[in-house]
């Protein structure tokens, strides 16, 4: 059954002798649910780390920043790991450092970097195991969405490039394939994630009872209450939690050690992350034009 690449919504691992033996009959697949589908967030679910990070990593080895400013986004992830918590007035200059970033650039532009950057230094970084959760609902017949709070440009390259169905995330305003520096909307983050689901289904036709949702982020609370089915994937402490108490599925791809120092980025440290970077790209503007 071919998939829809749809993005928007209404309103982003590749000597022993070896045998084989016929096992039988195979077993008649199941008759695909079209109500029925699976959304997944992107930072610390689907992949490690954050996928803006990763973007600024690509831009910076191609010159559009120094290595001092990407230390200063390390920095930045770092400092909102350990606070643990978003406030309003960050998920304020999230914003404003998201409108930064993309104003002036051409949409081709992006998702081509996305490309390059996503093959480069994202794919080895997708969870094998969040990636076999993915396939399991495509073997079934569902749909299967990202849901980020990046720009939805890189999300559905995420999604292009995993062979999932789409991507919902941040909506940028364009005027003539450029960015405008405006925002269609608000961020992708928290009860907008729920929100943006919700308007899906009704457009898709799907009943959430029936659907699926993974995350790491006690953020994405609204969007896992909204399922029928909530999966907690490398959860954060308070996830942890709020998992346990409902009985949710819970996943962690983690091990050891591991599990208790990989960072759970919030879309607050994201945007910070987009700001430094639409720094970074004025600067190379500059210095181009000089």
């Amino acid at each position: 059954m071919a998939r829809s690449r749809k993005v928007t919504v209404s309103t982003d691992a590749h000597g022993h002798t070896a045998g084989w033996a016929e096992a039988g009959p195979a077993a008649t697949p199941p008759e695909p649910d079209p109500t029925a589908a699976a959304f997944f967030d992107v930072d610390n679910t689907m992949m490690r780390g954050a996928s803006i990070y990763w973007f600024a990593r690509g831009l910076a080895a191609r010159d559009y920043f120094t290595t001092g400013d990407l230390a200063r986004f390390g920095w930045q992830q770092l400092r909102f790991r350990l606070l643990a918590r978003e406030h309003a007035g960050d998920m304020s200059q999230a914003k404003q450092a998201a409108l930064a970033f993309i104003e002036g650039w051409r949409v081709d532009d992006v998702e081509r970097l996305a490309e390059e950057i996503f093959d480069e230094l994202m794919a080895p970084r997708i969870w094998a195991g969040t990636r076999g959760l993915a396939q399991r609902h495509l073997d079934s017949g569902e749909r299967v969405w990202l849901v980020s709070a990046a720009p939805v440009e890189i999300g559905r390259v995420i999604a292009t490039r995993l062979g999932l169905t789409g991507a919902i995330g941040t909506v940028a305003e364009i005027v003539d394939g450029a960015y405008t520096g405006r925002l269609v909307g608000d961020l992708m983050h928290g009860p907008a994630k729920a929100e943006a689901v919700t308007q899906l289904a009704a457009v898709e036709g799907l009943d959430l009872a029936r659907c699926a949702a993974y995350s790491d982020s006690a953020n994405d609370l609204p969007l896992l209450s909204t399922v029928g089915r909530a999966v907690a994937v490398n959860p954060d402490g308070v996830l942890l939690r709020r998992a346990r108490e409902h009985g949710w599925e819970v996943r962690d791809f983690r091990t050891g050690r591991r599990a208790v120092k990989v960072a759970v980025p919030s879309t607050a440290a994201a945007g910070l992350l987009a700001g430094a970077v639409s720094a970074g790209l004025a600067l190379h503007r500059r210095r181009r034009a000089d």
